[in-house]
């Protein structure tokens, strides 16, 4: 108790100094000579895309340290379109973006495909279990977020709400692309409930071409407390990962490079709710469950700088996803001593990748173009559970994407993927005998996105782009038919419009220095086919919303952020009836109001505004940050971050969430880069 108050002291004394020193000025006198003085450019916390037609949002490393975020999703729900269910855990938790995703009832239903170093990773439709976050924000060093299907096909099939891409960090991230070694170390501790963290980063950089990182990272917590100081059950996790990572250039001017990663995350749950997204006990009952998560990648890339037609990368990459549960006995009022078989069911995916691609850049005419164009196989390999089919997935795909630019005003982007799937797998074919069953499937897919910048700055967009989502391993036992056709014969289609404008400006009426974008994307949505959510009634779903991303920076330090997702769904059945969808998001507005001190001090206040449906209630949620950089000395780069989150311990629990959110939450990090 008196480490907690102590702790509370400390961080809410140094806190207080923070917010003192941003209140001094600085300043800076213009001369009569040649030196008129360094112009300083505002900028936000995080870049809009605005030169892309496609709905995309990059979190870079400076974001991700300044949330302090414990899991991926924390990472990303800033992000709009983006909806975390219960995101403050690994285990129990994923990411629905546009109304797809994860869900209560499975970890994800294949329409948002997440990668990490280029590995496809996840499992498919297990039972009350999520498949999707077994990792830690601080392997990491970008998270892109692509949100609906134009800009997936590189990537995959079946991708109706976005993809989300991690990229882990480099040697030379710390290096700084010089000669010699860096330890980075990074420690922290959260109040609500008892967590700590610490991360310990070794990078080595013998010469310019030899990169090697190596990174072991430990993160706990204790079950968490809601706005009202009940305890959160199935909330508390222990988390350890570490990541192994070198790259070696070589070749005339380096243009070739080797690039090896290895990530591994374990998590052990001991008498825990079967159910994840649950809170406590229900008639499935307790298990004992470890889950290993585990991503290799082996690249090798050549971009000769006297070729424009060859930027190759030849990719193999390794998942591994292993989830084993042991029931715990008479746990369950109905499960007896043994428990029903999905309880005992352990699962293992394995992802084998090769990706073959190539980027040409050229010109015909008043038309440039960038092309990137390859192949891809793949293959999942499931084992065998109980209540769950086991066999593989072979998948074979070739995609072409053009960007062509006609006088540097207009651009066009097509791009289309083939993909083939032969599933063969054991399945419980209703009798007391297993079956072997074969299934062969392939779809064309594609789509097509323009942007024409009026003027400088300002620009307008559309897209339209159409994907299959081939049957899975899960489709093949079911007799279950739609309009006479039975479902292992079905892949779900889908069709995607989006529109918009873009606006960026840089000075100009502005004044000098400072900066605005704004970014309006509306989307209309229709799923058809279905066969993930339904045994047959639903017949499609039509969903249609606006995101909005706007940022304003200015030379001064102070900036503005702002998203916003409004969004409306509905479920159609073969009746006809219409209904809300059922993985319905709520409407929401994020504003981020921050102040900058040259590069010594970052301070922050974030307003997080959910409006009601008719299944959730209004909330609206205050976080504050303040980073402290020190500038020079012995301890220079030294930084100090504070957060806290639901200032105002507001009791409120977000639409497609099975748990409430966490209360009140004092987080405090201090990380610096060492020799």
């Amino acid at each position: 108790m008196n480490n907690t108050l102590n702790f509370k002291r400390l961080g809410a004394s140094t806190m207080t100094i923070a917010f003192a020193l941003s209140a001094h000025a600085f300043a800076q006198d213009g001369g009569d000579g040649e030196f008129i003085g360094t112009i300083t450019l505002g900028e936000s916390k995080r870049a809009v895309q605005t030169d892309t037609a496609a709905a995309i949002t990059v979190i870079d490393k400076e974001e991700i340290d300044d949330r302090q975020a414990g899991t991926v999703a924390e990472l990303i729900d800033s992000v709009p379109g983006v909806t975390l269910v219960n995101g403050s855990t690994p285990s129990g938790s994923g990411i629905n973006i546009r109304g797809f995703g994860a869900n209560s009832i499975y970890g994800t239903d294949q329409k948002v495909a997440i990668l990490v170093d280029g590995a496809t990773t996840g499992a498919e439709e297990i039972y009350r279990i999520g498949t999707q976050l077994f990792t830690d924000p601080y392997l990491y060093k970008t998270v892109t977020v692509s949100r609906g299907t134009v800009g997936s096909f590189e990537y995959g099939s079946g991708i109706v709400g976005g993809v989300v891409r991690l990229e882990t960090i480099d040697a030379s991230d710390l290096t700084g692309g010089e000669n010699g070694f860096k330890l980075a170390q990074t420690l922290g501790a959260t109040t609500n409930n008892a967590g700590f963290n610490t991360s310990s980063t070794l990078a080595i950089q013998p010469d310019e071409g030899i990169e090697i990182l190596g990174n072991f990272t430990y993160r706990e917590q204790s079950s968490q407390n809601d706005g009202d100081g009940n305890t959160i059950g199935n909330s508390a996790f222990e988390l350890p990962s570490f990541l192994v990572k070198a790259k070696y250039s070589f070749g005339q001017d380096r243009a070739r490079s080797i690039t090896a990663s290895f990530t591994q995350t374990d998590t052990q749950e001991r008498d825990v709710p079967y159910d994840t997204f649950i809170t406590s006990t229900d008639i499935f009952g307790n298990v004992d469950r470890d889950i290993k998560t585990q991503v290799a990648s082996l690249t090798y890339a050549y971009a000769p700088i006297d070729n424009d037609l060859i930027d190759l990368e030849v990719q193999f990459t390794y998942s591994n996803q292993k989830i084993d549960q042991t029931y715990i006995p008479f746990s369950s009022p109905f499960g007896g001593e043994f428990g029903f078989g999905t309880v005992n069911a352990d699962h293992q995916y394995e992802n084998y990748k090769l990706t073959i691609k190539n980027g040409s850049y050229l010109e015909t005419g008043p038309v440039t173009h960038n092309l990137r164009y390859g192949t891809e196989f793949l293959r999942r390999d499931r084992k065998d559970a109980s209540a769950a089919p086991g066999g593989n997935d072979d998948r074979f795909a070739f995609f072409v994407i053009d960007e062509l630019t006609v006088f540097d005003a207009l651009t066009i982007t097509p791009a289309v993927r083939y993909e083939t799937s032969q599933i063969d797998a054991t399945i419980f074919n209703g009798s007391a005998n297993e079956a072997e069953v074969s299934l062969n499937s392939d779809a064309f897919m594609g789509g097509v996105s323009a942007r024409y910048e009026i003027q400088p700055g300002l620009a307008v967009f559309g897209s339209w782009a159409q994907t299959e989502n081939l049957p899975i391993l899960d489709d093949l036992e079911s007799s279950t038919e739609i309009n006479g056709t039975r479902l292992i014969d079905v892949s779900e289609k889908a069709e995607t419009f989006e529109g918009g404008f873009s606006y960026d400006v840089f000075g100009g009426f502005l004044g000098e220095g400072n900066a605005a974008a704004l970014k309006l994307n509306y989307y209309n949505t229709e799923l058809d086919d279905i066969t993930t959510y339904s045994s047959g009634s639903l017949d499609r779903v039509e969903l249609d919303g606006f995101e909005i991303e706007a940022s304003l920076g200015l030379a001064s330090g102070t900036y503005v952020d702002l998203n916003a997702n409004i969004v409306s769904g509905t479920e159609i059945s073969f009746t006809g009836a219409e209904v809300d969808w059922r993985n319905l998001t709520q409407n929401t507005v994020q504003a981020t109001l921050g102040q900058r001190v040259e590069d010594f001090l970052d301070l922050s206040a974030e307003v997080v505004t959910a409006f009601e449906r008719d299944t959730a209630d209004s909330f609206t949620v205050a976080n504050f940050r303040a980073t402290a950089t020190l500038p020079e000395g012995p301890l220079a780069g030294l930084q100090i971050r504070f957060g806290l989150e639901n200032a105002f311990n507001e009791q409120y629990q977000p639409l497609l969430s099975t748990r409430p959110a966490p209360g009140r939450n004092f987080k405090v990090t201090i990380s610096n880069v060492f020799f």
